[in-house]
């Protein structure tokens, strides 16, 4: 462990950290995109700064903070580059999974370096099988986020039977039972290199395993203030955090681009003097800071539970868990009414405008911003209908 890492950090001084860092990002934004994967020395950026540390527990080496710590840095570090703050965000949520499983699985993971670093893959693409003291797992893992610089594996998503149901697990698969497959050409965050993971007849122990949905005294009880936290909940908030970013950087690219922009229309003159220039980045505004109030004001409700011992009660979590999805679908709302105005100039494939538009494209089809089944299910909820079980809330029938 660095100097910079060995002593935990104030959440205003780790933030800075990210803020110093976006015209840093900005200005290697293009090589990310163009090499597929974020560069090597931004990775080191970020481990030097502490960032994949923010959610790892103290007894392995980690800053054990409020999760809202790991959106705010996200929401610094998407203005620059989304694709490098959206492995920041992925690899950076997988600390606090391991803080769900038993000390075995960190000392495992961390016992000789714990700046060692897993992705994911959560979708459950491939199939699972329930045998004695664990599972076996089979098939094809797509878009796993800096799975090149996760030495230390992936969690991967699956549905299994037990009980006579159907149970959605996560299982951490070492790096060595793995092939990664470079399949990740895309319009959007390019440089997130989230390629495919390749398993065949891979055994995962029970202890290296646990519900991802569910929310209840077995997943979540046995575990400690953070912790306490539902890990979905954290997941979401954090992905919806890096698009508030991108959006922050799309207005952020929006000023620089009109401050000294001529209008065509000779009776207004700067661009600055149009009122539909001016009234685009003012509403932009407005949907970008309502979305950042609702993260980080849901977060901290959930962690002020979390703090006290209590798990999140289902109403509470509901409220958070579902309004936070539409956090892709409004902050892509600014961005466009935003790159709308830019007219010609930002199509271009040498501004950075048309860069960020497609990557908020991408991150806002995420399946964590999936707004119209959400809504459904809270709307529902709020004129009394019987949740369905299974449900993304962790509660049961």
């Amino acid at each position: 462990m660095n100097a910079i890492t060995s002593i935990i950090p104030s959440a205003d001084e780790i933030v800075d950290r990210a803020r110093k860092l976006v015209p840093v990002l900005r200005a290697r934004a293009e090589a990310c995109e163009k090499a597929r994967h974020v560069l090597p020395e931004t990775v080191k950026d970020f481990q030097e700064a502490g960032f994949f540390r923010i959610l790892q527990p103290k007894r392995f080496g980690g800053y054990e903070m409020n999760p809202n710590v790991l959106n705010r840095v996200l929401m610094e570090l998407a203005r620059g580059c989304p694709s490098s703050a959206w492995i920041v965000m992925v690899l950076g949520v997988h600390p606090f999974e391991v803080g769900l499983l038993g000390d075995q699985v960190g000392h495992e993971l961390w016992g000789k370096d714990d700046s060692t670093l897993v992705s994911s893959s959560y979708a459950p693409f491939g199939t699972v099988k329930k045998v004695e003291g664990g599972y076996v797992l089979n098939g094809e893992w797509l878009t796993s986020s800096g799975c090149d610089y996760a030495e230390g594996g992936a969690f991967l998503g699956g549905r299994v039977e037990e009980n006579g149901e159907q149970v959605f697990r996560s299982f951490l698969v070492n790096r060595e039972a793995f092939e990664i497959v470079d399949d990740w050409y895309v319009v959007g965050l390019a440089g997130t290199g989230s390629k495919k993971l390749i398993v065949k007849e891979v055994f995962v122990p029970d202890y290296r395993s646990h519900t991802i949905a569910s929310y209840d005294e077995t997943s979540h009880g046995h575990v400690e203030n953070l912790y306490k936290v539902p890990f979905f909940y954290v997941f979401y908030a954090a992905v919806s955090s890096v698009i508030i970013g991108m959006a922050r950087g799309m207005a952020d690219l929006y000023v620089e681009h009109m401050m000294p922009r001529q209008n065509i229309n000779q009776a207004v003159g700067a661009a600055v003097n149009d009122p539909y220039i001016k009234q685009r980045l003012g509403e932009a505004t407005a949907k970008i800071l309502a979305c950042t109030a609702r993260i980080l004001h849901n977060t901290e409700e959930a962690y002020t539970y979390a703090q006290r011992g209590e798990m999140v009660p289902l109403d509470v979590r509901i409220n958070h868990f579902a309004t936070n999805q539409f956090t892709g679908g409004e902050c892509f709302e600014a961005a466009h009414m935003l790159f709308k105005k830019t007219s010609t100039r930002g199509v271009w494939l040498s501004s950075p405008i048309q860069r960020q538009m497609r990557d908020i494209l991408v991150g806002a089809n995420h399946i964590t911003q999936n707004q119209d089944n959400i809504g459904d299910l809270l709307g529902g909820h709020l004129l009394g209908n019987k949740l369905p079980y299974p449900n993304p809330f962790g509660a049961k029938p």
